[in-house]
């Protein structure tokens, strides 16, 4: 199965290599630490050609740097001042992008870039001991030591990206009091808001930090998506100090400002070049070539066969897991997901399946059987209750065909979430427990940081306790309708839930989503309420999201060798701040853009998509869930869709233990699941182009380039995320109503109205 980022891995543990791995890193003809030394012992094969990266060992010897220096500061000012601004700067950013019309996300490796150029900046402009360029009458003291001690070091520099990139993400928490003040008129008091963020987004924390010995420590746990950016403070602080005359370096800075000035085309100029289609340039009035080729609008199309040039879609932040740096097996496995997706939603839409007809061919919406939107709140009573009067007058709610499959998808995913994990990686799992409290090293890099203090288990267990607390307190302050028990199991279910999906992301790069599951649990456990439901999911499925996120950024951090101490710091101060601000951002952005948020298909700037489908899933689950979903019930193929995925990684294993040459250890049925409802929302004009690229990366750099993909690959996937998300962060700001005002490109051939790709327009 593939352990690591590839396609196969050697049955031999770290443990049974390490003398090796350490004989072959000394004989390494480089500096210390470099790993893009054009030749290196540890990359040749038996006929002195460099080898492919292929195991987890590969990855932590080859492609991330064992270099470490420990009396490196971390706690500095320019540690505090970039890590609180950015912080500022990334919680605005991560929650402008939760209002766009297609799901992007604030990009590690820009904040790490942004962090990297302010800190030099600081570095040369603030008097210190270190500082040779400002001569100030200033002494060796603890203060000055403070202010600027020297160069900008790797370890300030992880500390500020960790601290940034965890504000940077919008929290869940959010989305409730969106719905509730876009579909409820309910405005919480703000001091309850505040308390429900904090405590929302704090308890997955202390549950991950008590699950590190064997989600963050082993070598098989490797989260491919940190390889860009690990590879990237190797490169700006290891080996010559001299920034621009660093060969890779400067080819990161080349491709940093091309994508940046390219991607005002695609964004701004030429829309169109979000995705071309030849089909729908051949008939422009045909409502079917618009579904299956059609994709550079919100909500329109599948994109089949279209071409796209705007890395924001093409890249990790928009269409795509990253191209240029997730598993070849998880691309492929993804890939041929989508096409059952395409198949299955133009078959079931073609024979009016649940009444598909009726309403839009992509929608998060609910609706009426006539396709007008559906009035939620007529069904609920002055406590946000079902009342069955009001149901039986109004009628049930109904789904766009292609949003039904999607949901039996994603509960598919869940299933086979937990088979999948049990049968391939179960015994693998055991062991690095028991290694754990034998108190092996069983990882070069967790080898290296028993030189920094742990963080004690206390403190984990101290952030769970208070975080559980506050939340318990704001449940009944916020009347949020949910029962303290139901706090408990929605917790509970978190707990169970973290080693499966942790152990898919790390390994895969695909991250499974247990929302669905707790919103049906929830439905089952208090029935009737849309209010309860969103929090039971915010417990239930935000602390499992949370506590993905410190895991992932403990790993960074001991690839990186930042003490765990500083990482905790961080990581719970960016999450309070972050929290903070995205409640302020939202407030105004919901002001001013109300009645955009509430359309179904928004602008191509802001979009209420997010929204519409959580809220829709609160009251299909919460208030309906009885009926829509009981045995009997229109869409009880949903829930059974969890039974389904169970059973089918079992296929997949024992056709490998038939014939262990076919492959079939290499298909990753979550994804595999889960990508049945891959094209339900927002744009898909990238797949197509998204999968000629992942094909090109990870199959023909890896195999046939090993040294170009080792020296240029994961840096090249830096800088074209890094140099998109400045523009966007730019273009929304200057031109895209960031600031107040929308300014538009005047209409040409390349940016028409209605749609880009000159697909009929269907909503």
């Amino acid at each position: 199965m593939a352990k690591s980022v590839d396609v196969e891995r050697k049955s031999s543990t770290y443990s049974d290599e390490k003398v090796n791995v350490n004989e072959k890193t000394e004989s390494v003809n480089s500096a210390p630490g470099e790993v893009y030394a054009d030749v290196r012992d540890i990359d040749l094969d038996e006929d002195g050609k460099e080898r492919p990266i292929v195991t987890d060992i590969d990855v932590a010897t080859r492609l991330i740097s064992l270099d470490d220096d420990p009396t490196l500061p971390v706690f500095t000012f320019r540690m505090w001042f970039l890590g609180i601004g950015l912080s500022c700067f990334g919680s605005v950013l991560g929650q402008i992008f939760y209002f766009r019309p297609q799901t992007v996300f604030v990009s590690q490796l820009f904040i790490q870039i942004i962090a990297y150029i302010l800190g030099i900046v600081l570095e040369e402009i603030i008097p210190g001991p270190g500082n040779t360029q400002v001569r100030l009458q200033t002494k060796d003291t603890t203060f000055w030591r403070f202010m600027n001690h020297g160069p900008f070091n790797l370890k300030e520099h992880v500390a500020i990206t960790i601290f940034a990139s965890t504000a940077a993400d919008s929290a869940l928490a959010i989305s409730i009091f969106a719905a509730d003040d876009l579909y409820y008129n309910i405005q919480p008091n703000a001091g309850v808001g505040i308390f429900t963020l904090i405590g929302s987004q704090l308890l997955g924390y202390g549950l991950g930090g008590i699950m590190r010995s064997f989600l963050v420590y082993p070598t098989y746990i490797v989260f491919p998506n940190l390889l860009p950016t690990v590879q990237l403070f190797d490169a700006l602080h290891r080996g010559k100090k001299i920034f621009m005359q660093k060969k890779r370096v400067k080819f990161f800075w080349g491709i940093f400002v091309g994508i940046f000035v390219w991607e005002w085309f695609p964004e701004y100029i030429a829309p169109t070049l979000t995705g071309i289609s030849v089909f729908c340039l051949a008939n422009r009035k045909s409502p079917w070539f618009t579904r299956i080729f059609g994709g550079a609008a919100g909500n329109e199309g599948l994109g089949m066969f279209a071409l796209c040039f705007d890395w924001n879609y093409v890249g990790s932040g928009g269409g795509s897991m990253g191209a240029l740096f997730t598993p070849l097996s998880t691309q492929l496995t993804l890939y041929c997901g989508v096409v059952i997706c395409m198949v299955s939603f133009c078959v079931s839409y073609h024979y009016n399946v649940w009444s598909g007809q009726n309403f839009p061919f992509l929608s998060q919406s609910l609706f009426n059987f006539d396709g007008t939107r559906f009035n939620q709140t007529s069904i609920l009573d002055d406590n946000f209750l079902l009342d069955r009067a009001k149901l039986t007058e109004v009628g049930l709610p109904w789904f766009a065909s292609s949003q039904v499959i999607s949901k039996v998808g994603w509960n598919m995913a869940i299933g086979a979430t937990v088979t999948h994990v049990l049968i391939w990686y179960g015994k693998e799992i055991i062991s690095v427990i028991k290694k754990y409290r034998a108190g092996e090293d069983y990882d070069p890099h967790l080898a290296k940081m028993k030189v920094y203090p742990e963080v004690p288990m206390w403190w984990y267990i101290a952030m769970f306790v208070s975080s559980f607390a506050m939340a318990m307190a704001t449940l009944y302050t916020g009347g949020s309708g949910l029962p303290w028990w139901g706090l408990i199991v929605g917790i509970m279910i978190s707990a169970i839930f973290l080693p499966f999906v942790i152990t898919v992301y790390a390994i895969t790069g695909f991250s499974p989503n247990i929302q669905h599951l707790v919103q049906m649990l929830g439905a089952a456990l208090i029935p009737g309420s849309p209010q309860a439901n969103m929090y039971f999911t915010l417990y239930g499925y935000n602390t499992l999201d949370q506590a993905r996120g410190i895991i992932r950024d403990l790993k960074m951090g001991q690839y990186t060798k930042l003490p765990p101490r500083a990482t905790f710091t961080v990581q719970s101060l960016g999450a309070v701040i972050g929290g903070l601000l995205n409640y302020v951002i939202m407030k105004s952005i919901i002001k001013s853009r109300r009645e955009i948020l509430l359309s179904v298909q928004g602008t191509n700037v802001w979009s209420g998509q997010q929204v519409q489908s959580f809220n829709s899933n609160a009251i299909s689950w919460g208030a309906l869930g009885s009926i829509l979903y009981a045995p009997g019930g229109r869409y009880v193929i949903v829930p059974f869709g969890i039974l389904i995925g169970l059973a089918v990684p079992i296929p997949f294993w024992l056709l490998h233990r038939k014939f262990p040459k076919l492959g079939a250890d290499k298909v990753v049925t979550p994804i595999l699941c889960w990508t049945v409802g891959y094209l339900s929302v927002g744009i898909n004009s990238s797949v197509f182009t998204t999968f000629m690229l992942a094909v090109f990366s990870q199959y023909y750099l890896r195999r046939y380039r090993p040294v170009w993909f080792r020296k240029y690959n994961f840096l090249m996937s830096a800088a074209l995320d890094g140099g998109t998300q400045v523009m966007v962060f730019v273009y929304t700001f200057a031109v895209g109503g960031g600031g107040g005002n929308v300014i538009d490109f005047p209409n040409w051939a390349l940016n028409p109205t209605g749609n880009p790709d000159y697909c009929m327009r269907l909503t």
